[in-house]
């Protein structure tokens, strides 16, 4: 990881929607204890609210179109060419090939909202409830080329209640990933 004593790690965060984890990202990011630096945006949606946050931020914004067959090599090149040496993927509803993380050869998080290795995927609020389940959460984890299996850095549990909704659980997880994403950053990095 190119990182000296003292600097900031380069991070890119990847969405493709309202950017409310990449909101405290931002925030956090702009702490002087904070560890990281986001340089870079990325959103496969050319509509997705959060590009309006990097915008109010001056970060630099970057649409990919997975149409193109060359989109992964185009964002690779972007990558190397800002120095990024973490990502960290906020919302992001593309699937990374097992050729980009390899090619990328440093870090990727991702934030999901369940307990894992309980409920990978789509959907997770609407099988929580459908299971009634007790409890759920988020997690933050190491992206490897298996689905939302990779090393998990930080979990957060939340009580799932009986009259709970998919859109009040998401409400209640989205809460405390807010909270979460920078703790997990924090220690992951701690622990390079």
């Amino acid at each position: 990881m190119e990182k000296l004593y003292g600097e900031k790690i380069n991070t890119a965060v990847f969405i493709s929607g309202r950017g409310s984890n990449l909101k405290s990202l931002i925030k956090y990011n702009k702490k002087r204890n904070s560890p990281i630096l986001i340089k870079l945006v990325i959103s496969n949606n050319l509509n997705a609210k959060g590009l309006t946050i990097a915008k109010k931020s001056k970060i630099i914004k970057y649409i990919i179109n997975l149409n193109n067959k060359n989109f992964e090599k185009k964002l690779l090149n972007k990558l190397f060419y800002h120095k990024i040496s973490l990502i960290c993927l906020a919302g992001f509803m593309k699937i990374l090939s097992k050729n980009f993380i390899k090619k990328f050869n440093k870090p990727i998080l991702n934030i999901h909202p369940s307990l894992l290795p309980k409920y990978k995927g789509l959907n997770t609020h609407r099988r929580v409830i459908k299971n009634k389940e007790k409890f759920s959460g988020s997690t933050v984890h190491l992206v490897t080329s298996k689905l939302d299996s990779g090393k998990i850095v930080l979990q957060k549990k939340v009580t799932v209640s009986k009259r709970e909704n998919e859109k009040t659980l998401e409400k209640k997880i989205l809460k405390i990933e807010h909270f979460l994403y920078p703790e997990a950053i924090k220690k992951f990095l701690l622990n390079l």
